[in-house]
């Protein structure tokens, strides 16, 4: 089997096996796993420009709102369906990718870091200023009613734990396969030359800002559908996802799974997630137990787990 048909059955087979464990785990790990895989794209969305382009961002929690408050507020104020909504929370990741990537993009390193950090603190102020329409720090809830949507003439209720666990693995599907396709293109071998060495890219005739900023749009949009899918999936919208904490945990993930490559942001989400839901059942300080697995994580897996893996054993991982 060559490289590319292994890569592509290998996350075939991680699809399959999220599909099957729906009819094999318990209910609570259901609601659980749904979490994990609509943050997972989050993460999937930071790890394309930050793996693979080598942005260092402390703002993505914006694009991750931009989606949360782009499907919320035109279902609570103007009434749009699931989908419409979706699709206005893609829009407005899309837009503010773009006019993000066209300024931010205008720094390098540590003052593209500090620039993205203040658009999203602007943004969570936003937020908390505007809270006739968003309702500030405490957020709202969707209605249950009103999640739900008509494909084909089926009514599906996003308030099922079956529904919401099968939509967030649609979301997460398609945004794996999507990723893989993009960074294994050739648009995906010039992010990692640019990465590399951006002005031997350029001398190379490569418009280095041009696919930067595609980059930024992309990877915001991805962002944006996750935030979106949250808003849908599990009827919250709060402040607090805006905040620069929440722009660190996408980084902790990418980090932890492995940077650059494609299922990485996914194992460093399932990771984290449930060993913070474990640990905190039985003690308060479960942080310390976080920290420690981090520590050890780190010592024995330096490019994160599958990073690792790649540089070691499986050379072929995309």
């Amino acid at each position: 089997m060559s490289r590319t048909a292994a890569a592509w059955a290998l996350h075939l087979v991680v699809i399959g096996i999220l599909f099957l464990l729906q009819f094999v785990l318990p209910e609570y790990h259901h609601g659980v796993l749904a979490r994990v895989m609509v943050l997972a794209v989050f993460a999937m969305g930071y790890n394309l420009l930050f793996g693979y382009v080598g942005l260092l961002s402390l703002g993505h929690a914006m694009f991750f709102a931009a989606g949360l408050y782009g499907a919320g507020l035109t279902v609570e104020h103007f009434g749009f369906g699931m989908v419409p909504a979706f699709g206005a929370g893609l829009a407005a990741g899309a837009v503010s990718g773009l006019v993000i990537g066209l300024l931010a993009l205008r720094t390098t390193g540590v003052a593209f870091m500090i620039v993205t950090m203040m658009f999203a603190q602007v943004t969570y102020l936003a937020i908390l200023y505007c809270a006739e329409w968003t309702r500030g720090d405490d957020g709202f809830v969707l209605a249950q009613p009103l999640r739900s949507v008509n494909l084909a003439g089926l009514q599906l209720d996003l308030t099922n734990p079956a529904t919401r666990y099968f939509a967030a693995l649609a979301l997460f599907a398609v945004t794996l396969l999507v990723t893989l396709a993009v960074v294994r293109s050739s648009f995906g071998r010039v992010l990692v030359a640019i990465r590399e060495n951006e002005e031997r890219a350029r001398m190379l005739g490569y418009d280095a800002f041009a696919n930067k900023l595609v980059a930024v749009v992309v990877s915001a949009t991805i962002c944006a559908a996750a935030g979106a899918a949250y808003a849908l999936l599990f009827g919250y919208v709060g402040a607090s996802f805006a905040s620069v904490q929440y722009s660190i945990l996408p980084l902790l993930w990418v980090l932890l799974g492995g940077a650059a490559t494609v299922l990485g942001p996914f194992l460093g989400t399932l990771f984290m997630y449930y060993v913070v839901d474990v640990t905190s059942g039985f003690t308060s300080a479960y942080l310390f137990i976080v920290g420690l697995a981090l520590i050890l994580l780190v010592l024995f897996f330096p490019a994160g787990v599958l990073g690792t893996i790649r540089a070691r054993w499986l050379r072929w991982l995309p």
